[in-house]
């Protein structure tokens, strides 16, 4: 069971519908007509919406497989002075004095770039749960992280 954000779970729903509704048929339409050129095994359009076939079919039912075992959090029931899902965590690590700060959220959702870490990456694991001015160790390739939580916003 994966639990997604409201957003999170909305945007692989469109995705999906995309990728059924106007994807899909456009793949079929393109290898249909590669197939009607003739002698397959020399024909590049065909081999090649093929590959465009087999990869879309795969992200269709990786998407459909995500979404049946997902459920959308409830923010009401997370707590506001412990880290949970989607909260955003000010900390600071301790052996270079560098502040950061994430949201934690489910490895479907992660995005770095975003400021958003997974619950289970060895850093929002270590996180997880703890409270402002505790300190959470993070067992990371390089060695154990020591961060002192600084700050959280509650889950939005």
């Amino acid at each position: 069971m994966e639990y997604l954000s409201k957003q999170r779970y909305d945007e692989l729903a469109a995705e999906l519908k995309h990728l059924i509704n106007e994807v899909y048929p456009k793949i079929k339409d393109d290898l249909a007509e590669a197939s009607a050129q003739g002698d397959r095994s020399d024909n590049a359009g065909y081999r090649e919406a093929r590959r465009n076939q087999a990869k879309t079919i795969s992200r269709i039912r990786f998407l459909q497989k995500i979404l049946e075992n997902s459920r959308i959090i409830n923010t009401d029931g997370l707590p506001k002075d412990r880290v949970s899902l989607l909260s955003r965590v000010g900390f600071t690590n301790l052996s270079t004095n560098t502040h950061m700060e994430f949201e934690i959220v489910s490895p479907h959702e992660m995005d770095l770039e975003a400021g958003k870490i997974s619950l289970k990456s060895p850093i929002g694991a270590a996180l997880m749960g703890k409270k402002v001015g505790e300190i959470a160790e993070a067992q990371v390739p390089s060695g154990i992280l020591r961060l002192r939580i600084d700050s959280i916003t509650g889950a939005s």
